[in-house]
């Protein structure tokens, strides 16, 4: 019997005026796992996530949901199946409270995110749901704060909160902790993991320390295509991974070390 996989692209391929930019990239995400998408600069990956949700149409190639083909799809049709992308989708008001922020998350769950002119009181109803998100990405202290006083690292807290509130299936990551110290990248890590739990999480990271702590498969990208799928001890120890990630001969368990 053939294992169907709860997202997967066959030749999945994007060519701009001449430049293929992802080339005939075959994915098989398996239910429950968190996995990797890596690769040097330039590789494909964003491209990859963005004929995934659809901002960008394929030129050719197959998406299939739970075995459903999905490639036809419009972006909001993608989301109300589950498949939201974090970090960008879930996009955040600098001037409004964090428990503000996931309660419009919760209304755009409703139908209803843009109807401002609605009471406080109308929208007390959500204020629990939103609180126990808060609870779950570790920012139920901090309800009341405008998002613009937080820190960075409690900002993507945030953002993972409001994607939370779409109830995905399968959360598209996207560089989840670019841009962060040491101690930022240890709590997203810890979300990430925590939140993972009877979710499906295909998350881009350079970070090679996060992915070797974090993922159960990873798909190494170079030029657009393919080049090793595995976990991260078969990935790190291909010496073509290595000369393509590092650009040398370098161990990429090395700098995942580091």
């Amino acid at each position: 019997m053939t294992q169907q996989y709860v997202l997967e692209t066959r030749g999945l391929t994007k060519s701009f005026r001449g430049f293929t930019a992802v080339d005939g990239v075959d994915l098989k995400i398996t239910e429950g796992h968190i996995h990797a998408l890596i690769g040097p600069n330039g590789a494909g990956k964003t491209t990859v996530f963005n004929l995934l949700t659809k901002f960008l149409p394929p030129t050719r190639g197959e998406i299939l949901y739970r075995g459903k083909p999905i490639t036809r799809m419009r972006a909001n049709e993608i989301a109300r199946l589950g498949l939201v992308r974090s970090f960008q989708i879930s996009a955040v008001f600098a001037h409004m409270t964090a428990l503000e922020n996931v309660r419009v998350a919760l209304q755009r769950n409703l139908g209803t995110s843009f109807h401002f002119w609605k009471s406080e009181r109308s929208l007390e109803p959500l204020n629990q749901r939103a609180m126990e998100l808060l609870e779950q990405v570790g920012l139920a202290d901090v309800a009341d704060v405008l998002t613009v006083e937080l820190p960075y690292g409690r900002k993507r807290a945030l953002e993972v909160a409001t994607t939370l509130a779409l109830e995905p299936t399968v959360m598209l990551l996207d560089e989840p902790t670019q841009g962060m110290g040491a101690e930022d990248v240890d709590r997203i890590v810890e979300l990430i993991r925590r939140v993972s739990a009877g979710r499906t999480v295909l998350m881009v990271e350079h970070n090679l320390s996060v992915v070797s702590r974090l993922c159960d498969r990873i798909t190494v990208l170079a030029r657009g295509s393919v080049l090793a799928e595995g976990d991260y001890a078969s990935v790190s120890a291909d010496p073509a991974v290595r000369e393509a990630y590092m650009g040398s001969e370098a161990s990429v368990g090395e700098e995942a070390s580091a």
